[in-house]
């Protein structure tokens, strides 16, 4: 297919050797058709169940354009990545991280913990380190979305394809029975459950369906659940008649506190059954406020980290700080170059821009346990909507195990944060130029 840009004019040198940026600001090529994605899709789940939930439910979880990001900048997040691996592994800073922490986040459970997100936002001046997730959804879905690419003759080199969906979906696997051996009793990994509240309600069920479906592939008996549905009898953990070996947390119950979590608890505390992600990564990686460590000059040269690595460190992290009443009246100052999130939040649920904030809003955010964050504006994506091309933000997520980057997979959308709602946004694939 031929990249048009946003003229609706043919690029004359296809578009292949323009900057990212420049792609991104003016290419509308479309990466996928439609048919072909359903059609991945239903290789994927077996039926035309995940497919028809997607139209049905998130009719704008895919945007049909790609996102253009740099080697320079993925090699700049792997890099970042590295670094935050080694400084994590400190004893001065894992002490630090969960002095706070609730006690079951100091329980050390031997695995290491499933799918972190890692959420960029690019610029010119380089990447900018927003969050850290740990149990970010879309992997399975994203590969999905890389069958069904169909990128134009100028692009193909730069676009990822079944090829890599299949190798993406057998590290899922491998990284699956990889928590098992470091975490679980012995022997072969034979069932998972995967658990959230009210799963079939989830937006994103479609991909617990996704997983079902590899799992079982792969000869491992999987189930998806809510935690009142698992049950502990004082040595396993069951569902129905059937026990399980691993869960699968989907979650955002990240310390397990909830009632209808007692059991998985009492289980990943005895360590009769794997629970990934698990309490202990969530506090040394996702807790917002850790982001006020690395961050920190001082700090991490009292950690004794290289100053090779604090550099990385200070480039890639935008400055943050806990909220604390003693510096209301600076932050208040500053508050439209800050973002403001809670330290335990997740997708930008209360979570405010500092030039949008009313003075109740601030009482709130004195009241609560928040970090101000320097604000990076979100990098921008021409795409076609419905009422014409227009520019959405968007930013890029890296899927990391084990301190490496598995894929990079960008999420496009309007408003102060990801939504998969935007008419023309969603999960884009990331062609690397």
């Amino acid at each position: 297919m031929p990249c048009i840009s946003a003229g609706n004019t043919g690029c004359d040198t296809g578009c292949g050797g323009t900057p990212a940026a420049r792609l991104n600001a003016s290419c509308l090529c479309v990466s996928h058709e439609r048919a072909a994605l359903v059609e991945a899709l239903e290789a994927g789940s077996g039926d035309a169940e995940v497919a028809a939930l997607i139209a049905e439910r998130c009719p704008h979880l895919f945007s049909r354009q790609p996102v253009f990001v740099s080697h320079h900048h993925a090699e700049r997040i792997a890099e970042l990545i590295a670094a935050i691996e080694s400084v994590i592994a400190l004893p001065a800073y894992r002490k630090a991280a969960l002095a706070g922490a609730p006690a079951i986040a100091r329980h050390d459970p031997g695995a290491r913990s499933v799918f972190f997100g890692y959420d960029f936002h690019l610029g010119d001046n380089g990447v900018a380190l927003i969050e850290i997730n740990t149990n970010a959804g879309g992997a399975l879905l994203n590969a999905a979305l890389a069958r069904a690419q169909d990128p134009c003759k100028a692009l193909a080199g730069a676009a990822r394809g079944a090829q890599d969906a299949h190798q993406l979906e057998q590290d899922i696997v491998a990284m699956f029975r990889e928590e098992w051996r470091l975490g679980g009793t012995g022997g072969a990994l034979r069932s998972v459950a995967i658990v959230d509240a009210d799963p079939v309600d989830q937006y994103l069920y479609p991909e617990f369906l996704l997983f079902r479906r590899l799992l079982e592939q792969h000869g491992i008996a999987a189930v998806i659940a809510a935690p009142g549905a698992l049950r502990w009898d004082g040595a396993r953990l069951w569902h129905g008649d059937s026990t399980i070996d691993l869960v699968y947390n989907r979650m955002t119950d990240f310390m397990l506190e909830a009632p209808a979590s007692a059991a998985i608890r009492a289980a990943y505390l005895a360590r009769a059954a794997v629970v990934t992600p698990h309490p202990h990564a969530h506090a040394l990686y996702a807790d917002k406020r850790n982001l006020a460590i690395l961050s920190d000059q001082v700090r991490l040269a009292e950690f004794g980290v290289p100053e090779a690595t604090r550099q990385i460190l200070l480039a890639g992290i935008p400055h943050t700080e806990l909220v604390g009443a003693g510096d209301a009246e600076r932050l208040w100052g500053l508050r439209r170059q800050r973002f403001f999130k809670p330290a335990d939040g997740y997708g930008g649920r209360a979570a405010y821009r500092g030039d949008k904030l009313t003075r109740r809003v601030w009482d709130e955010i004195l009241g609560g346990v928040y970090v101000a964050q320097a604000f990076v504006a979100p990098s921008e994506r021409m795409v076609r909507t419905p009422a014409g091309p227009e520019n959405l933000k968007f930013d890029l997520r890296a899927y990391c195990y084990a301190g490496k980057v598995q894929w990079h997979a960008a999420r496009v959308y309007q408003g102060q944060a990801t939504n998969m709602r935007t008419p023309g946004g969603g999960f884009a694939a990331v062609y690397l130029v």
